[in-house]
C-alpha cells in the first residue's frame, strides 16, 4: 500500500456540557482528524490531544506541526509500500508525540483494513459484538448537582460511574453517591495525578466505599509511589497516564504499582501498541479497560473495537455520542441496555457524515506524497 497523501482537518465541537477534571475545564473540543488516502482506499484517524498541554505535553497545534513537518513526510516519502505495522518503526526516529503518531497509524490502519475488507475489531482480536459502557462524571460545583447528574446517567442505562476527584472534592462526593445509589452501583474514581504520596492516609478514606478502583492518583512518573500506595489501600490502584507502552505496563505490574490498567490508544502511540498493552496485562492477570478522551465518532468507533478484546473485563469510558456532543460527525453511537455495538464494517466501521463534518471544520490541509 502506498500513500497518495494525508489530509489534516481541524474541527471545533461544543460539548453538550462543560467537563471539569483536576487539570481544567473543557467546553469546546478542538480536535485534529486525519484522512490517509491510498490508490485504493482512504482511512480516518483522530488525534486525541487537547487544545492545551495540560493533560499531557501534546496539544492540537503541536500535533499538527509535528505531523506536517516530520511524521507525514516520513511515510509519504517512502518509495516502498507501507502497511500499518510498519508505521511505528518508520516514525521511531522522532521522539515522543504518541498522540500524533497514533492518529497517523490509525488512519493508515483504517485505509489498509478497508482495502482488505476487515473490521478493526476482528484485526485486534475482539471477542464480543457489544461492550458495556461506563460514564465519566466531571467535578461539579455542588454535591446535589453531582447526584442529579449521576441519576440521569443511570436512567440512561450506563452500567458504571466514574467520578473525577481532586483534593477537596473526593470523600464527600463519593460518600454521597454511594449513600444515594447503594452498594450495587459499579463506582470508581479518577484523580488525574492530583495527589502526592503524602495523601496516602487521606486516600485510604475511600476504602470503605467499595470502589472498583482509584485511577492515577499520583504523578505519571511516580511508579514507586503508586506501588507504595497500592500496599496501603484496599481499593485497587489503576494506572492511566503512567502506561505509555507495553513495556511501561510490564514494569508497573512487576513493581506492584498497577492492579488495573486503563488503556488509551492515543497515549501509547496507537491501537497496535494498545493491543500489546492488553496482551501484557492478560498474561499477568491484570484486568484492563478502554479509556476515553472526548473522542468524536471516529475515535469512539475504534475505542469500542478495542473494548471488545477479551482482557477488557471492566466497563470502559466508551460512552454514547450524546454524553459529550449534541451532534456527532458520524452516525451517533446510542446506548442499548447499557451497551454499544461493535462496528462490523471494514476498518473502524464508520464514516464521517459530509454535512456534519463540514459544519464543524475550521480548516483543512492536504499533504501530498
Amino acid at each position: 500500500m502506498k500513500l497518495t497523501g494525508v489530509e489534516l482537518r481541524r474541527v471545533r465541537m461544543p460539548l453538550a456540557a462543560p467537563f471539569r477534571t483536576s487539570f481544567g475545564t473543557t467546553q469546546v473540543r478542538e480536535a485534529l482528524l486525519l484522512r490517509a488516502v491510498t490508490a485504493d482506499a482512504e482511512g480516518w484517524g483522530e488525534c486525541v490531544a487537547l487544545s492545551d498541554p495540560l493533560y499531557s505535553s501534546e496539544y492540537v497545534d503541536g500535533c499538527a506541526d509535528v505531523l506536517r513537518r516530520f511524521l507525514v513526510p516520513a511515510l509519504t516519502g517512502r518509495r516502498d509500500g507501507l502497511d500499518a505495522p510498519a508505521v511505528a518503526p518508520a516514525l521511531s526516529a522522532f521522539r515522543g508525540h504518541p498522540m500524533a503518531k497514533a492518529a497517523l497509524e490509525t488512519a493508515v490502519l483504517d485505509a489498509e483494513l478497508r482495502e482488505r475488507g476487515v473490521p478493526l475489531a476482528r484485526e485486534l482480536g475482539a471477542v464480543r459484538d457489544r461492550v458495556p459502557c461506563g460514564v465519566s462524571v466531571g467535578i461539579m460545583d455542588s454535591v446535589p448537582r453531582l447526584l442529579d447528574a449521576v441519576a440521569g446517567y443511570l436512567d440512561e442505562g450506563y452500567v458504571r460511574v466514574k467520578l473525577k476527584i481532586e483534593p477537596g472534592w473526593d470523600i464527600a462526593p463519593v460518600r454521597a453517591v454511594r449513600e444515594r445509589f447503594g452498594d450495587d452501583l459499579l463506582l470508581q474514581v479518577d484523580a488525574n495525578t492530583a495527589y502526592t504520596r503524602a495523601d496516602a492516609r487521606h486516600l485510604a478514606g475511600l476504602d470503605p466505599f467499595g470502589l472498583l478502583l482509584i485511577e492515577q492518583p499520583l504523578p505519571e512518573d511516580d511508579l514507586l509511589g503508586h506501588a507504595e500506595l497500592a500496599r496501603r489501600l484496599r481499593t485497587p490502584v489503576c494506572l492511566d497516564e503512567s502506561i505509555t507502552s507495553a513495556r511501561a505496563a510490564a514494569d508497573a505490574i512487576a513493581l506492584g504499582a498497577a492492579g488495573v490498567v486503563n488503556i488509551k490508544p492515543g497515549r501509547v502511540g496507537g491501537y497496535l501498541e494498545a493491543r500489546r498493552v492488553h496482551d501484557v496485562c492478560v498474561a499477568h492477570g491484570v484486568p484492563v479497560w478502554c479509556g476515553g478522551m472526548l473522542e468524536t465518532g471516529v475515535g469512539r468507533a475504534a475505542n469500542v473495537a478495542l473494548a471488545a478484546l477479551p482482557g477488557c473485563t471492566l466497563p470502559g469510558d466508551t460512552s454514547a455520542s450524546d454524553r459529550y456532543y449534541r451532534d456527532d460527525i458520524t452516525a451517533p453511537f446510542t446506548l442499548d441496555a447499557g451497551h454499544l455495538p461493535v462496528p462490523t464494517g471494514p476498518g473502524i466501521g464508520v464514516d464521517p457524515l459530509p454535512d456534519a463534518l463540514e459544519a464543524v471544520t475550521v480548516r483543512t490541509e492536504w499533504l501530498p506524497a
